[in-house]
């Protein structure tokens, strides 16, 4: 069964995730439907001299524990999250392992720092602690690509394995390759999405430099919103193609029916309309659905003053009329912001809104700004059929990637 355009058609069947309200995919959905705030002071490194005390943090994971892959467990902490979010993934679409037919299938896990950690923690050895060398693993740790190779590896998978990284569109870019990838013959499976462990003291000087963080927490959409909050984590998805997931009988979660990628081509920091206006429309001419056909939109909603109403009004440039009937969400109020691993838990939730007819919400909402005046599901979540999503995500750089989930194929 091809798309109208020759295409191969394109469906997910395993999902993983790591996030600061959840290890699993049941936990963090189970908490997103609670209204669960994952954010918090900070407590995995001391915060010294910091003004921003609070991060969306992942508290008691252990490698030896949550990590199945004894090699992953040499790698970093952002490749333990992404070895634990594809074990998760992989184990539910039911695939073998080793893949039997490793050249046709693709690894592409980004990140948007790839080993902060290690960086940080060779530079306190040399500078600070006047060490003659850093860990002999060091290098390998440090490599934005180094959580691709190692779940590659544990997969079997010979085909495209790489990293992307694009910010916080970088989990979104990475399933919008792999989705390619399939559709156009090159692969019939491919792991896809990103991880991040930006949590670190420099990382926090830095982020802090730039004046875009809050020091009381993530509020989208909401007049007193003063800054995102970062966060930590992973979600991996297992795209396939339809015919090879159906001959197997595996389990179909949803259809990835389109990806828009655009560039805003203007400023590194400031949005603006028509980048991510550009992006959704494509997605939705991609997906071959009209706007009115979207019943859930997982908004980028960073809790930024000039994002958020970017965001609003390119919403409304694309949906026009059915803007005010969208139901739309920025989960990053419970999750705080994960970066470039966002995406790919944001597009988990897209699905499970699917599976299960339920949206959820945009905690902290309690004073909405004017100029944000969509029905942001406010602090408690919904009931709500659901047929067609769309996964918002928009990125420093004006680097913007957008996808629309169906349900499975009938």
């Amino acid at each position: 069964m091809k798309r109208a355009d020759g295409s191969r058609r394109v469906v997910v069947t395993g999902m993983g995730a790591v996030t600061p309200i959840g290890l699993d995919v049941n936990e963090y959905w189970a908490s997103l439907k609670a209204g669960k705030c994952g954010v918090g002071r900070i407590e995995n490194f001391p915060i010294e001299d910091l003004y921003i005390p609070i991060a969306g943090e992942i508290k008691g994971f252990d490698p030896a524990k949550h990590v199945k892959s004894k090699q992953v467990q040499y790698g970093e902490r952002y490749s333990w999250f992404a070895g634990r979010a594809a074990d998760e993934a992989w184990t539910q679409s039911g695939l073998a392992k080793p893949y039997g037919n490793p050249y046709r299938a693709c690894c592409i896990v980004g990140s948007g720092a790839g080993g902060y950690s290690t960086v940080e923690n060779a530079y306190r050895s040399l500078f600070i602690e006047n060490k003659k060398a850093t860990h002999p693993l060091t290098l390998l740790r440090i490599i934005v690509s180094s959580a691709s190779a190692h779940v590659g590896i544990e997969y079997g998978i010979k085909g495209p394995t790489f990293a992307t990284c694009s910010a916080c569109s970088t989990a979104t870019h990475a399933i919008s390759l792999a989705y390619d990838y399939i559709r156009n013959g090159v692969v019939d499976v491919g792991v896809a999405g990103a991880s991040e462990a930006v949590l670190t003291y420099g990382s926090m000087r830095v982020w802090q430099a730039m004046r875009v963080l809050s020091p009381d927490g993530c509020f989208p959409f909401n007049k007193k919103r003063n800054g995102t909050v970062l966060a930590e984590g992973a979600g991996i998805l297992i795209l396939e193609e339809y015919e090879h997931a159906r001959r197997r009988g595996a389990p179909i979660l949803a259809e990835l029916l389109g990806c828009g990628l655009s560039s805003d081509s203007k400023d590194m920091v400031n949005p603006d309309i028509d980048g991510p206006r550009s992006a959704m429309q494509l997605a939705l001419d991609d997906a071959g659905l009209d706007p009115s056909e979207i019943d859930y939109l997982n908004a980028h909603g960073t809790a930024t003053a000039l994002n958020d109403v970017n965001e609003t009004n390119a919403i409304k440039a694309v949906f026009g009329d059915h803007a005010s009937k969208l139901a739309i969400s920025s989960t990053k109020s419970m999750t705080g912001h994960l970066l470039g691993a966002g995406g790919g838990i944001e597009a988990i939730a897209c699905i499970k809104a699917m599976e299960e007819g339920f949206v959820p919400p945009t905690i902290n909402l309690t004073d909405p700004d004017p100029k944000c005046d969509l029905d942001y599901v406010p602090n408690v979540g919904r009931e709500k059929k659901v047929r067609y999503t769309m996964s918002n995500s928009f990125a420093f750089g004006g680097l913007n990637a957008v996808l629309v989930f169906g349900p499975p194929p009938a």
